[in-house]
């Protein structure tokens, strides 16, 4: 079903650049963006062999707040369906989400709830295709989720073995970082971007190398390879 660059992205550990925390009651909640599942969709399966379908949309609930807000609920079933390249197989998934609005007019009240039932219903169906969908977050102690903070993920012990070889090759690929100024060096099993990287950082996305705020360096694991 899917390629092996495919499976070795949906693999990875979560960047927890990506994650964001909301405060609900006392709980520090994280989560993932909507914008930012679409775009990882778009990376992982490509822009035209994925899409989603919005098979049921109910309200569930109408209330008015003590500031006299209308409270609308809403709950979505969603399903995700993905295609292979060659868009000869495919495989669903479907989930349900729940949405609150909260406004002044009945109309904005509505159409809040309904859109966050929906983004909800496609969070939590794409969340079965792993870490880069935000399943790692439901792991309590986030063992497969790379925070800002930490330079560097450990390198499995099987990749150990070729690491010297491919340490030359993935160095020596990336001409069109030269052609811009850039450098990138192998530093203990990551690869780092050297140079001036202001005005660049969509080139380097588009190479799969993150952010580091605390560091203030573009890197990316050694062994990772675009799907």
């Amino acid at each position: 079903m899917f390629t092996d660059k495919q499976n070795q992205l949906l693999k990875y550990n979560l960047d927890g650049g990506r994650v964001q925390t909301r405060q609900q009651g006392n709980i520090t909640l994280s989560y993932l963006e909507g914008y930012d599942l679409i775009n990882t969709a778009n990376l992982a399966f490509g822009f035209g062999n994925w899409s989603y379908h919005v098979s049921k949309l109910e309200q569930v609930s109408e209330e008015i707040n003590e500031k006299q807000n209308k409270v609308i609920g809403y709950r979505a079933i969603v399903a995700i369906t993905v295609n292979d390249l060659a868009h000869k197989h495919s495989i669903t998934r479907e989930d349900v989400g729940f949405g609150t609005g909260i406004a002044r007019q009945y109309a904005d009240a509505h159409e809040s709830g309904a859109k966050e039932a929906v983004t909800d219903g496609l969070k939590r169906a794409l969340r079965t295709f792993g870490s880069q969908f935000g399943n790692a977050l439901y792991d309590k102690q986030q063992r497969n989720v790379d925070h800002p903070n930490q330079q560097q993920r450990q390198i499995p012990q099987q990749q150990q073995n070729n690491q010297s070889q491919q340490q030359n090759q993935a160095v020596n690929d990336y001409g069109s970082l030269k052609q811009l100024g850039l450098e990138v060096q192998e530093q203990n099993g990551i690869l780092v971007v050297l140079g001036q990287t202001f005005g660049k950082q969509q080139t380097l996305k588009d190479l799969y190398f993150r952010w580091n705020a605390d560091q203030k360096i573009w890197w990316k694991e050694l062994n990772q390879e675009a799907a």
